[in-house]
């Protein structure tokens, strides 16, 4: 099974069948997926490899029971960034010795409740981040209402309605159009494709 036409839903078919073709085929295709998303997490390229390893090795246990091939970019992309994250919650927690005290230390930072955990902080990073690429794509006019609108205080809608020429009963409507507009943006739909998974 070669070439660029061939569908993920065949090439996974094929390589739950055996086709050691077809496997090697959805490795390399999907490869620079996994590697792009442990560079994400900041990951070296030993420490990729392994996560990369895991993967498909995971893969390979959990090919037969794929409900939905197409959806296999969505899986490889989720469980990539769960070995990140279980590669470096496990780094967090390993003990060290103090040669010079000869004691053993362990962090403690991921035992503390009121300390957010590092999954939690990544996952809102990466949401911040399609937030403002999503932000940015929005029409000037969008932008300066959905800033008025998030002021704290908030902006009485008399004053939005006199410094963007808008009619009071349009600022709703507009801001639902604004925000449907941030949803549908490249960024924001990819980020919560991946979320689906």
């Amino acid at each position: 099974m070669e070439g660029d036409d061939v569908t993920v839903t065949d090439l996974v078919l094929a390589a739950g069948a055996g086709d050691r073709a077809a496997w090697n085929s959805l490795v390399e295709r999907f490869t620079p997926l996994v590697l792009s998303v442990a560079a994400r997490h900041r990951l070296g390229p030993d420490d990729a490899a392994d996560v990369s390893q895991t993967l498909w090795l995971r893969l390979v246990q959990h090919l037969p029971d794929l409900r939905e091939p197409a959806a296999l970019p969505g899986w490889i992309a989720t469980t990539a960034r769960h070995e990140c994250l279980r590669l470096l919650s496990a780094r967090s927690k390993m003990a060290y010795v103090d040669p010079a005290r000869q004691s053993v230390h362990t962090s403690s930072v991921w035992e503390e409740p009121s300390t957010p955990d590092f999954s939690d902080n990544l996952a809102r990073g990466e949401r911040h981040q399609a937030l403002l690429l999503a932000f940015a794509e929005l029409p000037d006019r969008d932008r300066a209402l959905l800033q008025l609108l998030l002021t704290d205080p908030p902006t009485p809608y008399a004053v939005i309605s006199k410094r963007l020429g808008m009619p009071v009963g349009g600022i709703g409507p507009n801001r639902a159009r604004a925000l449907e507009r941030l949803r549908r943006s490249p960024a924001m739909a990819a980020l919560l494709r991946v979320d689906e998974y």
